[in-house]
Order: C-alpha cells, then structure tokens, then sequence
C-alpha cells in the first residue's frame, strides 16, 4: 500500500505512523503504472496525467466508495442528485431511526464510507449521501435503495458536456437487481424517462402527477402509494424543492416499514441542515439566511424561487462552467441588489448587467458589512454564491461559517 499526494499532505506523518509510505508534492508515474489498484479522492479528476496513463495500461482505479463498500454491512441506502442530497440524507437518517434497527449516516455528507465500515453490522441501514465523483469510480457498489433526486447541470469544468455528468449519475443504479429499489424524481426530464437499462423497482415521486404507486402532491396533501402522509403546509422545511426531497425520503422510509405516522413526525420535528436555507439572524428587521451549499446555479435558482420579493442577494465564488441565465432570470423579480465576490465576480457582473443592480466585494465580510447598510425592514440577506468555494475557501462549510461570523459581529456590537 502506498499514498501519493501532489500537495505536501498534512496527513503524511498520519500515513507514516500506520506503517503507509506517503509521497507528497508530486507524483511518482511508476507507482501509478505498477499499481494494482488505484483509489482516488473523489477531488481528483480522472484526467490527471498519471491517473490516465495508468488507466490506459489496465490500472483499475476506484474510488473511496467502491472500496469501503466492499466491507460495509448490513443496507446501503444512496442518495444523489444535482441538488437536496444533503437534506434528504439527513431527513432520512432520522426517519430511520425509528426502527428498531441502527442506523449509520455519511459519505458526503461528512463522514467518509470506510469510517462506518468498523460500525457496520448485518443489521444496519447505512445511509449514504453520493456524489458523481464518487460514483464515477465504483465497479461493483450496490446499494439496496438508490435515490436520484434530480440532474441539472453541475460540475461542467469537469465532465466533458453534460450528458457525461448525467451517465455519472446513473451509475448509482448500474448493478441493482429486482430485489431492490430505484427511487426516482417523475418530473425532472433528465431524471426519467432513464437513460439506462434499470433492473430495480423503480419508485417514483411527483409533484405535479397524482401516483397510486409512489408519493406525490395532491393539492395540499402529500400521499404515500396512495396513503396520505400529512399537509405540505406542515412541512417546516423552506422553498417548494423540499417538497422533493421529503416525498423521496418518505419512500424510502416505506420500504423499511417505517409508518405514516412515524415519517410525517419526524418531518415535522425535522430543521434545515447547516448552510441549507438556514437563517442565522434577523438584524434591525433584515434576515440574514446562508445558503452556502448552492455550490451551482440550479441550486441557487431554487433557494431564490422560496422568496417572493425584497433579497438582497450574495453571489459568486469559483465558476464552474455553467450559464448564469436561470440565475438571472430568478432574480429579476425577487432581488433588489446582488453583491458579487469570488473570482467569478466579473463574469457574473458582465452577465446581470442592467438586469439587476450590482456591486462588486471584495470579501465575504464585505459583503455583509454591505448589505448591513443598504438592508431595510422585511429585506432578506441571502448568501446563495450558484458557485464552488475553492477560490475563497477550503470548502462551503467553511463558507458558511464565515457568512455567520460575519453577521453575528453585527449581533454582538448592537
């Protein structure tokens, strides 16, 4: 066994101790092409040139899931999707526990795969948060229930076009047989019809279709294969994309027995995750609101479609690929001032340009200082970047605490 990092790895001396040869600051080409197998950080595209080589000469590269996939026990329940994997993760891991049954949550939510392996037993539900980068590496993963929630397009700095990004997805399904499930979003065109043969039992969920199999949105209740499950007006969760995520966590929960009742408590008890549309304080009248997780445009669209009017909008970070226009189009009517940051702040400002009035930050705090002195009663303050972090910060967790540091000083100063 042997670690390899192109950085100078803080983790070196960790690999070391545990008896693992770490090499950091480059990579040696020999021990790619010698390999007998290569596990790459979901982080690490598979165009880096040793990896490519190596993938030329046979090298079979995985990633961290299909490795501790391998070794975890008991079910595996995984989530993707462009957008709401977090939120149903979550929201399902409590509903879950309600059986009588333990229940381990990760992947990439937080926790790695392999740091639940040791945890695992028979009986657990493993309930896992995938991305496309974890799954563009798995050979023989196969999770019991597999959820896509939706395919919108993300990541295009990475994926050679969009249909590419998609099949990355779908692989999610790819060795499932009729034993298990296939929980899939009925509305979302790239989501079905699939694209790909599909032996589970495919679940459907629908907002806009009444389903005597699946669940779905009937006027103001939500159903259950035709069992109502409660009023969406009891939903706690903020913006009509939730309505999604808790209509897919709600089936899954059925197929683990867990009752009506059970879900639709634990939805009601159920809060929005850190940095998800989470308010974090109201000042002089303006709610500050951190929705640092809208790492893409899509994501951002939906977090502004859940306010009607008066945002004072923060936006940018490093761009991925995508085009603005939805985000725009969003914001015309519900945005009163977008303060830009991040290095995508020019290219953003060149595409709002006499849309939406402007300004361009210098940092985070900036632009919260900003929005301090132009914010008027009844306005929200929404950190919603439609971009990646990495330009500013290590990643959007550490985004979104910045946001809150920020406005809390705010708080403590009053």
């Amino acid at each position: 066994m042997f670690a390899t990092d192109s950085d100078e790895s803080p983790l070196a001396d960790d690999f070391e101790r545990i008896g693992v040869p770490c090499e950091t600051g480059g990579h040696t080409l020999s021990r790619f092409i010698d390999a007998d197998e290569i596990v790459v950080s979901p982080g690490v595209p598979p165009r880096v040139p040793p990896l490519a080589e190596a993938a030329s000469r046979g090298v079979p590269i995985v990633s961290e899931l299909e490795l501790a996939s391998r070794y975890l026990k008991g079910d595996i329940v995984a989530i993707t999707g462009s957008n709401g994997k977090t939120t149903t993760t979550t929201l399902l891991g409590d509903m879950l526990v309600t059986r009588d049954r333990p229940v381990q949550v990760g992947g990439n939510i937080g926790t790695p795969v392999s740091d639940l392996v040791e945890g695992s037993t028979d009986e657990t539900i493993n309930v896992l948060e995938v991305s496309s980068f974890q799954l563009e590496g798995v050979v023989d993963f196969k999770p019991h229930v597999g959820v896509l929630l939706n395919v919108t397009p993300d990541h295009l700095d990475r994926y050679d076009g969009f249909e590419a990004y998609r099949l990355a997805k779908f692989k999610l399904f790819q060795n499932q047989n009729t034993s298990d499930f296939a929980v899939l979003n009925r509305d979302d065109p790239q989501s079905f019809p699939v694209p790909v043969p599909i032996e589970a039992a495919a679940l459907l969920f629908s907002q806009h279709r009444s389903l005597d199999t699946g669940a779905c949105l009937v006027g103001d209740d939500l159903f259950v294969h035709g069992r109502r499950l409660m009023s969406v007006c009891d939903v706690p969760l903020r913006g009509n994309h939730n309505v999604d995520n808790v209509l897919a966590a709600a089936l899954v929960a059925d197929t683990f027995a867990i009752t009506l009742e059970q879900t639709a408590s634990t939805i009601r008890n159920f809060h929005a995750v850190e940095h998800r549309l989470e308010t974090v304080a109201t000042i002089d009248g303006v709610e500050f609101v951190n929705d640092s997780k809208a790492t893409n445009v899509d994501s951002a669209v939906k977090a502004f479609e859940s306010f009607e009017d008066n945002v004072i909008a923060i936006v940018g970070g490093k761009d991925k690929g995508s085009s603005y226009e939805p985000l725009i189009e969003a914001m015309q009517s519900r945005v009163k001032h977008v303060l830009l940051i991040g290095a995508s702040a020019g290219k953003l400002e060149s595409a709002i340009a006499g849309r939406v009035p402007t300004s361009r930050t210098g940092s985070l705090a900036q632009a919260v200082d900003q929005s301090i002195g132009m914010g008027e009663p009844g306005d929200i303050v929404l950190l919603s970047p439609a971009c990646a972090s990495y330009d500013m910060f290590e990643n959007f967790e550490a985004r979104g605490r910045a946001f809150k540091k920020a406005v809390l000083s705010h708080v403590e100063v009053r």
